[in-house]
């Protein structure tokens, strides 16, 4: 969708927030959302050249970003929807330094201390009071291991009655230690990221997703906004790895399994950087289409 009278009406009409919007098909907004010049190079290399008009499904143009950031993006860890876990047994006042790989596919590139304490951040969709079946995460009495970490066993939960608000109770095992002998001693099933509460900080995200519902925007005699698609752009408050405070704007990350995110090159401060989500680890479009 580039016609400029389109473009420009999302602009005029506010649909967007200007011409570097990180939704926009417009080069300031794919540099601002933290699409690479590379990427767009091997998009070029991927579809070729035709003499006659076609459409190029936009998750070729995803994959192309992915395939790029995949190789020059340092692993990172951030909690999006944080939600409170206390390790009872975990000595008050203790600290200690977990250790995770800068990409595992480049040992050269070294490795992070992650600090770990009695309380910690952990997704909200890594806990559950009534599980579904086939869910491996934490409830309950069960048990998953804390990456990089320990395996911890979840006791309990308090819920805020007016907010709502969960915080999960667990205890661990000593002895389980990542990378520590005996710490594969016990078997589970699912693994989950966390970030120590005390050693984490807040920080803006941007969830921004395509700009439309459908491959065909305005298709036709429709109109262009009908289509819009109103869940493009979510703003977070999210818990971010230490490391991540110092980010200059426009570098590049993965945030362990949430996608690649850059630091935005209009809004970030010195020590306060906002964070857009360039692409997800994989295609989700696909994959509600086909379900």
């Amino acid at each position: 969708m580039l016609s400029k009278r389109k473009l420009v009406q999302l602009v005029e009409e506010k649909h967007v927030e200007g011409w570097d919007d990180p939704r926009m098909p417009t080069l300031v907004g794919a540099r601002r959302r933290g699409f690479t010049p590379e990427g767009f190079r091997l998009f070029a290399e991927r579809i070729g050249v035709a003499k006659s008009d076609s459409w190029i499904d936009f998750s070729i143009l995803e994959d192309c970003m992915r395939e790029h950031l995949n190789e020059v993006a340092p692993r990172r860890i951030a909690v999006l929807d944080p939600v409170k876990l206390v390790i009872e047994n975990y000595p008050r006042g203790r600290e200690e330094e977990c250790e995770a790989p800068n990409h595992p596919q480049k040992p050269e590139w070294g490795r992070r201390e992650l600090p770990l304490s009695r309380e910690l951040w952990i997704e909200r969709e890594d806990f559950s009071e009534n599980p579904p079946k086939g869910y491996f995460r934490l409830f309950p009495g069960n048990r998953v291991r804390l990456r990089y970490g320990y395996v911890v066993e979840c006791i309990g939960y308090a819920k805020d009655e007016k907010t709502g608000d969960v915080t999960v109770r667990c205890t661990y095992d000593p002895d389980t230690r990542s990378g520590t002998p005996g710490a594969e001693k016990v078997k589970v099933k699912g693994n989950i990221h966390w970030l120590s509460a005390k050693h984490s900080h807040p920080a803006e995200v941007r969830l921004y997703d395509r700009l439309f519902k459908v491959p065909r925007p305005g298709a036709g005699d429709g109109e262009l906004v009908a289509d819009l698609n109103p869940d493009s752009k979510k703003l977070v408050t999210a818990q971010l790895e230490s490391a991540l405070k110092d980010a200059r704007p426009e570098e590049r990350f993965q945030f362990e399994r949430h996608g690649y995110f850059t630091a935005d090159r209009v809004d970030s401060r010195p020590g306060a950087p906002k964070f857009n989500r360039a692409v997800t680890l994989r295609d989700s479009w696909g994959k509600s289409a086909t379900s």
